[in-house]
């Protein structure tokens, strides 16, 4: 026989977003037909205070014991009537929150059509509330050293923020030195000042923060635990060399004969096997690469100019074959992940010549030539030394194309101006530039005005996508078609510059992986939601800031970063953490350990342990985010979900299923 329940139901108008299109009264006085129903309201805002003390003194001038409420989106509001519940005495999972709103009266016109399916949605609801039981909500204590995956700019400030709030960071590098992409680029649009200029004081205030341990030339190799409590393994590279003894004198790059193409000047320049990745680099040590270090591969048998000429012993016989990668182990709190972008290659678009033709360069590479510390030393040169007269700028490389990257890039327009500029400056006005785009995408502060100062300059603007470019008589001929002229120009220059996409990284796939993320379609790292929680993760604890997320440029880049250290120091200020009640159960009669839920679970909660000489599975419930996968494939049905019950379920699909 069913207990008698008093339960509650209160209609929201919304305004007229509910009202305007269903009949809110007729709803509220179908709900007080229904069994177990004690009162039914309908009041315009449910949402305000007002609308809130109607529920609080409902459940203690009546005793109501259960609570639905009709309105919109349980994702916007569902917190705001569990916690009136509760201050009313009444357990908060003892309401039922349904959407009228997004899934009804916003997606028909019919009143008579909406009002029927809102009470057919509402008597669902009372029959599901029967069911529910009150849940308890648990806490857990919380670490409050942070680790922040990757050492660009968004890495950097994130890193600075938390730890001048004197938080422990660890800040994880794959590359011998931080800086990302930042470091390499020649000048900032629209201010055109130095990246370097105003990224190296960040770097050397990382390297040198007390409370920040930077972990260079390091990769994440496995995550377990959860939120406030998460364990980590990060694999330290061997640099072959005595880290304590190092002083980046230089003279061991300077000494050592093999050259191989420097990544850090885009192969336009070399670096030895003993390198430092550039000058300004944080932390400020040599890296020996195994891999085409001589004395290395030879056992030790030839070569070792970089022992002889290490002053301070750094380097020896030892360090350069007997250093191996060291695993390090964290524990921290909550993780940041900013590990940036790649750059589109453009050998997938063959039409541009890229890698077959001399003087196509793309953007990078042409930071580093235009950079006075760069492999030309600023100049602006062609293969054979000689300074271009003309040079084609060719606009969305790989962004706005159906064949690669849907999306816009964003920063593509400004730095293709920023380009144009340079040219016009380093050559003394006497190169020929133009600048063949799609649309002119100027959406920043200052960004329009600098388009047209450069529009300004001479700069020869041409609205069309480029074809493609074929070398003739010592020229490289770009075809593209002029939208504005209706026409297909063919235009002869000594040099191009492709503005490349911005794309997710190459091992995105895997950092999604071992941080339990998701990716968009796009293939960057998604957000739980794009504009209210643009750096929070489905993974508590987890968040994510910068190029990961998407094509940006550095301001915002920059507010990512800081907006990811908010979150970790609101974690931490807490010191602790809520746990979800509304996770996985295992009912040990009937679970036979056969796995099946340790397999599914995306979050690693359920572990098949032995219990009394029993193999029996257990959750982990700071780890589970009640998806109800492992419940799914339980072939026993040991494995369910609080506040997900076959009863309550089951409930709501016969109400539906009656006339």
């Amino acid at each position: 026989m069913k207990e008698e329940r008093r339960i509650g139901v209160y209609v929201c108008h919304c305004g007229l977003n509910i009202a305007g299109t269903v009949d809110v009264k007729r709803v509220a006085e179908y709900a007080a037909t229904l069994p177990g129903v004690t009162v039914a309201r309908d009041y315009r805002y449910m949402c305000s205070d007002p609308g809130q003390d109607l529920i609080k003194t409902d459940i203690r001038e009546l005793g109501l014991d259960r609570v639905v409420v009709a309105s919109c989106s349980p994702r916007l509001h569902e917190h705001t009537f569990r916690s009136a519940c509760q201050d009313a005495g009444l357990n908060p999972y003892l309401c039922e929150h349904i959407s009228i709103r997004e899934q009804c009266s916003w997606v028909h016109d019919d009143t008579d059509i909406n009002t029927k399916k809102s009470q057919d949605i509402v008597r669902a609801a009372v029959r599901r509330v029967y069911w529910h039981e009150p849940l308890e909500v648990k806490e857990a204590p919380l670490n409050p050293s942070v680790l922040v995956v990757g050492g660009g700019i968004a890495g950097i400030q994130a890193s600075l923020d938390i730890a001048d709030g004197e938080k422990k960071v660890y800040l994880v590098e794959r590359d011998p030195s931080i800086g990302g992409h930042m470091i390499q680029l020649d000048r900032t649009f629209p201010t055109l000042d130095c990246s370097e200029c105003i990224l190296t004081p960040k770097m050397t205030e990382v390297g040198q923060h007390p409370y920040i341990e930077l972990l260079a030339y390091s990769e994440v190799e496995e995550i377990t635990g959860s939120i406030g409590q998460f364990k980590v393994k990060v694999r330290k590279k061997a640099r072959h060399i005595d880290e304590a003894k190092c002083v980046g004198c230089g003279v061991c790059e300077e000494k050592c004969p093999w050259k191989v193409p420097s990544e850090f000047e885009m192969s336009l320049g070399k670096r030895g096997a003993a390198y430092i990745p550039f000058p300004q680099a944080v932390p400020n040590l040599v890296t020996i690469d195994a891999d085409h270090c001589v004395y290395i591969q030879s056992g030790g048998k030839k070569c070792g100019a970089c022992i002889k000429f290490c002053e301070a012993k750094a380097i020896t016989p030892e360090t350069l074959l007997s250093q191996t990668d060291q695993i390090v182990e964290l524990e921290v709190g909550s993780i940041i992940v900013a590990t940036g972008y790649d750059q589109f290659d453009p050998r997938r678009m063959p039409e541009y010549g890229y890698g077959r033709y001399d003087n196509i360069l793309t953007g990078l590479e042409f930071e580093r030539m235009t950079c006075a510390g760069g492999p030309t030393k600023g100049k602006i040169q062609l293969k054979n030394g000689r300074e271009p007269e003309s040079v084609a700028i060719i606009h969305c490389v790989g962004s706005r194309d159906e064949n690669y990257h849907e999306y816009c890039s964003r920063v593509c327009c400004m730095y293709g101006l920023k380009y144009a500029h340079l040219l016009k400056e380093l050559t003394d006005n006497r190169a020929e530039v133009y600048e063949m785009y799609i649309d002119m995408r100027c959406f920043g502060e200052g960004y329009e005005e600098f388009y047209r100062r450069i529009s300004e300059e001479g700069v020869i603007f041409i609205r069309g996508k480029a074809g493609d470019i074929i070398p003739e008589s010592g020229k490289l001929v770009v075809n593209c078609a002029d939208t504005l002229l209706g026409k297909v120009l063919r235009i002869p220059v000594d040099m191009v510059i492709l503005c490349c996409a911005l794309e997710a990284r190459s091992d995105a796939d895997q950092v999604a992986s071992l941080f339990t993320l998701n990716r968009r379609a796009d293939g960057f790292l998604l957000e739980t939601h794009p504009k209210l929680a643009p750096v929070d993760t489905p993974t508590d604890g987890v968040f994510i800031a910068g190029c990961c997320v998407g094509p940006r440029d550095i301001p915002d880049t920059v507010a990512q970063g800081s907006a990811t250290a908010s979150k970790a120091l609101s974690l931490i200020s807490k010191g602790k953490v809520t746990l979800e009640a509304a996770i996985a159960h295992v009912d040990e009669t009937l679970c036979l350990g056969c796995g099946r839920c340790e397999e599914i679970c995306t979050f690693h909660a359920p572990k098949v342990i032995s219990k009394d000489g029993t193999m029996v599975s257990s959750v982990n419930e700071s780890l589970c985010k009640g998806c109800g996968a492992c419940a799914v494939v339980c072939p026993t049905g040991a494995m369910s979900v609080r506040h997900y019950k076959p009863e309550q379920v089951l409930s709501m699909v016969e109400a539906f299923t009656e006339s």
